[in-house]
């Protein structure tokens, strides 16, 4: 799927990272390869090159990699791949996540040694077209600057 999203004019981010900036602020946005099903991710390839006290913005397919992430000191991850369980128990307690994370992981705000995450439940599916007790979302987030 890559080349031809490239070929959109699509900048896809593969084990590396990339500023963004307006005006005087700025933060670098990294982005790994697929690291549940091929294993390709490669944090610190992707976030090497962030100086020390930037503020990062990591984008994975999974949550899978919190753990790493959390420990290679990204500031936010951001994923999704788990549609929030998909088919979960009244509550929204999901069944199963195809994703080897803790369940609190699966879906929504978390925070982990200091790193803010989201887990996106998206507003597809997956084996089954069907979402029971997990509403599809679309997420919007908004970055502001923090105190100090």
């Amino acid at each position: 799927m890559l080349p031809p999203l490239e070929d959109m004019g699509y900048r896809m981010l593969m084990n590396e990272m990339v500023p963004i900036e307006k005006g005087d602020s700025r933060f670098f946005l990294a982005g790994v390869d697929d690291a549940h099903f091929y294993k390709a991710h490669n944090l610190h390839q992707a976030g090497d090159t962030i100086p020390a006290g930037g503020v990062s913005i990591l984008l994975s397919h999974t949550p899978e990699i919190w753990r790493e992430a959390a420990h290679a000191g990204y500031d936010v991850f951001l994923c999704g791949h788990t549609h929030g369980g998909q088919i979960c128990l009244p509550g929204g307690i999901p069944v199963t996540l195809d994703s080897d994370c803790p369940r609190q992981l699966g879906r929504g705000f978390w925070q982990v040694n200091g790193m803010q995450g989201y887990t996106s439940p998206g507003a597809g599916t997956s084996v089954l077209n069907v979402r029971l007790n997990c509403p599809p979302e679309v997420t919007i987030h908004t970055l502001t600057r923090g105190p100090g």
